[in-house]
């Protein structure tokens, strides 16, 4: 998914769970590091807490994501994307992520 962007993404940071165990293969594929935050330390992972909150909206945490679809991960995505934000000045993600882009 982030292929097509990979000359705009210095780095990234993901928290220890392992849906990151092929962490060697994205920094090999995008040419990026990869960093992970300390055990408990959610202070060194705001951008994530905070979209695992979101996600948490529409997924409670007990469900296993295996059982669900493709098209319902896209429309939470979707859902989160378009999602006006007070931080961005109540503008998506999705329409600063373009702007940043083009």
């Amino acid at each position: 998914m982030l292929s097509p962007y990979r000359k705009y993404i210095k780095t990234i940071t993901t928290d220890n769970g392992t849906e990151f165990a092929c962490h060697e293969m994205i920094t090999k594929k995008l040419g990026v590091k990869v960093y992970f935050a300390d055990p408990y330390s959610s202070w060194q992972k705001g951008a994530v807490e905070n979209a695992n909150g979101l996600v948490r909206q529409y997924i409670p945490k007990s469900t296993q994501f295996s059982t669900l679809s493709h098209h319902k991960i896209k429309q939470i995505m979707e859902k989160i994307n378009t999602r006006p934000r007070e931080k961005l000045n109540f503008r998506t993600p999705k329409e600063c992520f373009y702007e940043k882009i083009i």
